[in-house]
């Protein structure tokens, strides 16, 4: 069996500009683990999935593959999430204005 996850990490891993070995450092594991996801051999465990998908900077459905139905969010929500995703420096100043601070 032949699993499809790999091919997604590939997709993102490049996108970010990154190699094998650079995401296997960033999540501490082999770059030949991260070799073999990509191949299809196996796949990473939720836990390193998780390690995965914060320094690609995908969300974990994407990353998977799980789509929401369309009517879920709208097109400028959608474009909200991934600006604030993107602009670190400015999600505290989101986050407390929309009343999410600790």
């Amino acid at each position: 069996m032949k699993y499809e996850i790999g091919a997604r990490i590939c997709k993102y891993r490049e996108m970010r500009g990154l190699s094998q070995k650079e995401l296997a450092d960033k999540i501490g594991v082999s770059n030949s683990r991260v070799s073999n996801w990509e191949q299809g051999i196996n796949r990473p465990d939720v836990d390193i999935l998780s390690d995965i998908c914060k320094v690609l900077n995908v969300s974990p459905s994407e990353m998977l593959d799980v789509r929401l139905s369309p009517d879920e969010l709208s097109e400028q929500e959608r474009k909200v999430i991934m600006a604030y995703r993107t602009k670190t420096d400015l999600q505290k100043a989101v986050n407390i204005l929309l009343g999410l601070n600790d």
